[in-house]
Formats: C-alpha cells, sequence, structure tokens
C-alpha cells in the first residue's frame, strides 16, 4: 500500500563530531554532528537515515530531523530504549560533546512525495523523520496536519517546536487523552492525499489495517523493527546466487542468508541492521524471483523485483543473478 520514488544521494563513511548534544523529552537526545573541519555534508531530503557505526560490530540508523537546508550539520534524535541491544545505550552512556563517531549515510527508503495534503501520524521517536516532512510540507505550501502520541507530554519531542504550528498538530499523551481514534483520522480516503506513519509496530499495524479502504499508494510507512514473515509450510530450501559483477556461483544454503553466503565466500558485501529494516544490503536483481521478506520495499516494489535486501530475503527460484 506504499509507494515510493528513491532520492539519489552523495552517500559517504565519514568520521563527525558530536557538535552539540541535547536532551529533548525522558529518554530522548538529539545529537548535531558536523564535519571536524566545517566542510558541508552531503544533501539529504526528509525520510533519511544515516548510520551510526559506534563501535566495529555496532552500527545502528537513525533518521535525520533536522534543518535540509543546512549542509553544516546533521541531527538524529535518539531514544533510550529500554531493551536495547547496544545502540541507544552507547548513544546516551558514552557519546557526549566533542567525541567522534563514523557516519555513513545518508540513505532514503521512505521520501515524501508530492501531494495537494498529508497526514502525517507520529508515535514516540518515531516523530524524528516526520519533524523534517512537516518542515518541507510547510516550505511547499501544502495541507497536512499531524497526530502526534507518546506516553505523556513529558516523553515527547519536540512539542514546543511542532506546537508553533496551532490547530495544524493535534498531541495524545496517552496518560491524558488516550491513544488515537485512527478510524476517525483515517475515515475518509482521499486520492490526493498521502498519510505518512511513523512509530511503534502496534501503530503502523493499525494504521494498515485503517487503510485498506485509501487507494493504492496512498500509505507511506517506516519500521524501527523488522515485520514478521512467515515462512511457507515446508520452510527454507537451497538456491544459488550468481554474482555477476564478481564472476562468481555462491550456493546459499537452507539456514544461511544470502548475505552471510556471500561474505563466506569473500564477496564483498556491505550491511548493518540485519534485520531488513535499512536498505543497506540492497542489490539489484537482473534474473530470478526473489522471495522478498524486508521491510524496506513496499509492495509494488516488491513485485516489481528489481531489487533485494540481501541479509534477510531469498530466492523463490532455483538461480537468482544478482548485480554483485
Amino acid at each position: 500500500m506504499t509507494q515510493s520514488t528513491k532520492a539519489v544521494y552523495r552517500e559517504v563513511e565519514v568520521d563527525l563530531v558530536v557538535r552539540r548534544r541535547e536532551v529533548v523529552a525522558d529518554g530522548v537526545v538529539t545529537l548535531t554532528l558536523a564535519d571536524p573541519g566545517g566542510a558541508d555534508l552531503p544533501e539529504w531530503a526528509p525520510g533519511a537515515h544515516i548510520d551510526l557505526m559506534l563501535e566495529s560490530s555496532l552500527v545502528r540508523q537513525y533518521s535525520l530531523c533536522g534543518k535540509t537546508a543546512d549542509r553544516s550539520e546533521w541531527q538524529v534524535g535518539i531514544l533510550r530504549d529500554p531493551e536495547s541491544r547496544g545502540g541507544s545505550q552507547y548513544v546516551h552512556d558514552k557519546l557526549h560533546e566533542g567525541d567522534k563517531v563514523r557516519v555513513r549515510g545518508p540513505r532514503n527508503h521512505f521520501p515524501l512525495v508530492g501531494a495537494r495534503r498529508y497526514v502525517f501520524i507520529a508515535g514516540g521517536i518515531g516523530i524524528t523523520p516526520i519533524k523534517a516532512m512537516i518542515d518541507a510540507a510547510v516550505a511547499k505550501g501544502a495541507d497536512w496536519h499531524l497526530y502526534y502520541g507518546g506516553r505523556s507530554r513529558a516523553t515527547m519531542a519536540f512539542l514546543d517546536e511542532l506546537e508553533q504550528h496551532g490547530e495544524r498538530v493535534s498531541i495524545f499523551p496517552h496518560d491524558v487523552t488516550g491513544r488515537f481514534d485512527l478510524g476517525e483520522i483515517l475515515s475518509g480516503p482521499d486520492p490526493e492525499t498521502a498519510v505518512y506513519c511513523c512509530g511503534p509496530g502496534g501503530l503502523l499495524t493499525a494504521v494498515e489495517d485503517a487503510c485498506q479502504s485509501w487507494p493504492d499508494g496512498s500509505l507511506h510507512i517506516e519500521r524501527f523493527a523488522a515485520k514478521e514473515v512467515e515462512t511457507g509450510p515446508d520452510g527454507d530450501t537451497e538456491f544459488v546466487v550468481e554474482c555477476q559483477s564478481s564472476g562468481v556461483d555462491v550456493t546459499v544454503p537452507a539456514d544461511k542468508t544470502i548475505f552471510d553466503a556471500l561474505e563466506e565466500a569473500g564477496i564483498d558485501v556491505l550491511g548493518s541492521c540485519m534485520e531488513g529494516i535499512c536498505g543497506t544490503c540492497e542489490c539489484d536483481i537482473l534474473s530470478g524471483l526473489g522471495d522478498h521478506r524486508d521491510s524496506v520495499l513496499n509492495d509494488t516494489e516488491k513485485a516489481a523485483n528489481q531489487s533485494i535486501m540481501i541479509c534477510v530475503s531469498r530466492s523463490r527460484s532455483e538461480r537468482l543473478v544478482l548485480d554483485i
């Protein structure tokens, strides 16, 4: 139900310095990153994210939430996750102003498409990519409305800035107002309205359900955790990946990912999340049918079968030819 047009950027891998570190809500900090020598950073558009390469085996993706016109710095907002696998804990406990951090990006699988009107729905730290989209909608003179929910006002980042937009912003601290009434918010399907949602998995699923009657391509979502995908009744099977650029054939066993099999075969592959949510490992498909299990490509893109996320996806054909 989502539709996207991938933006092309100059992706870099560079050491940046933490210019500012600010607490913007309970459990949420923003890091403002800049080039140590003062050089401009690559341009980006709303919806883009970067990788923070915190340690050799600790790479995490965070949405850019600053001003796209300001090439002197990038800003990310990071929630301390009580179930952290190390990323948010590292940021909150070990990254301070003046520290350097290796950064890769920007990359965008959640671009803001052109529309007459936007409905933005954000839950918790899901406000980070939405914040930059609101700035773009304002600059375009588009009609828009934000519905922003969180556990309490104290946990909701950027409230002061967002509430300056007045009646265009509806705030839902759950301890006061309860949760969104998505049935009411999304009650009127409109082909000229784009719906953007980012937040916890439960919210995304509820929004997907509420948008079933909306035109195809109306809904755009970004996940922070992989969507559960069921395998077939016979389980996974072995297949062969032909790496056309490398001139190598690699057998992918039933119990290994394409990424792991290629890496073990000495093929230079790039990955990050290993969950199918960041898009770092995306490879072009030249032949064969992918079994798309990621949470990056939308249904239309999966049906087009032009690329595949090799960290989680597999092959429906006995042979899959990739441009790698």
